[in-house]
């Protein structure tokens, strides 16, 4: 029922080429692994460095750059798919633009020591992403990853500040909510922040933040990062009186870590001080005008 978490404050670092990416995500994930990690949650957007590896006329453009990162695809879920099979733990890599059916999506893929065993995109567009970056919100399907320690979604983001995925995830078996992030304010990582810790107020879970971090000044799609990793509980019988488990100070690259015990959980949902998870099932939320499917995926 325990299992040792690691989440990035991840800089979107330049590179000269694929390989100099690789060998730079093989050392982060190692290092990782090394702690003893079984579960290592890279951010929204770390994946753009890539967009480093292309010409100049690419890297300023930042509709073209998300098309050109097809041809790059494959081989990136290859690296993740060889390193979570190495180093058998569960990765929820840096999420990247993808194109489907003509239409630009922000994924989040998870690999397991299976390899790829699924993903989750976002459904909720900022207005950066929506009026300048033409990344449109996914078709509603959500993912519950199911392990043998327990079972958690993901809320990319702004997706995070909105209960209806993570109250979705959570009836259907979720008891930890995965936040991967990429903001450029204070203001921006403090919605995400709240939002994750509100998911887990209302579902009586665990959730946990990982940001990008520091300025990449030659991408002009991710230029600035302001971020923070961190763990987030309910506050309620044997967890921390303000619902804060770990925080790292931000803006300094690395991983923070935490082991998390799921028995809590279980514990609070039966007989907490409050039944937040429980009573949040008597409310409804949904689109108005799509319904939301849910695929379960054993990793």
């Amino acid at each position: 029922m325990n299992v040792t978490i690691a989440a990035a404050q991840y800089p979107i670092t330049e590179h000269s080429s694929f390989d100099s990416w690789r060998r730079h995500t093989e050392r982060w994930v190692a290092e990782a692994a090394q702690q003893n990690a079984q579960l290592l949650l890279f951010p929204e957007y770390g994946a753009m460095e890539l967009v480093s590896i292309f010409p100049k006329e690419i890297r300023e453009n930042i509709r073209q750059q998300v098309i050109e990162l097809e041809n790059v695809r494959a081989d990136f879920c290859t690296v993740f798919s060889d390193l979570a099979q190495q180093h058998q733990v569960v990765i929820v890599a840096p999420s990247l633009p993808v194109v489907e059916k003509g239409q630009v999506h922000n994924r989040a893929y998870v690999f397991s020591p299976k390899g790829l065993v699924g993903y989750q995109d976002k459904f909720f567009m900022t207005r950066f992403e929506d009026e300048e970056w033409g990344i449109h919100s996914a078709p509603k399907k959500l993912s519950l990853f199911e392990a043998s320690w327990g079972a958690f979604g993901i809320q990319i983001c702004y997706d995070v500040e909105f209960g209806l995925g993570s109250q979705l995830l959570s009836a259907a078996g979720a008891s930890l909510i995965l936040a991967p992030s990429c903001t450029e304010t204070i203001r921006g990582a403090t919605r995400v922040h709240v939002g994750a810790r509100a998911r887990a107020l209302e579902n009586q879970a665990f959730s946990v933040v990982s940001q990008t971090v520091g300025n990449a000044l030659w991408s002009p799609a991710v230029d600035v990062n302001y971020g923070f990793a961190a763990f987030y509980s309910t506050p309620d019988k044997g967890l921390p009186e303000e619902g804060i488990l770990k925080t790292m100070h931000p803006q300094q690259p690395g991983w923070l870590f935490e082991s998390l015990d799921f028995a809590l959980i279980e514990a609070v949902r039966a007989d907490g001080q409050v039944f937040n998870f429980k009573d949040h099932q008597r409310l409804q939320t949904a689109f108005l005008t799509d319904q939301v499917d849910i695929t379960k995926i054993t990793l």
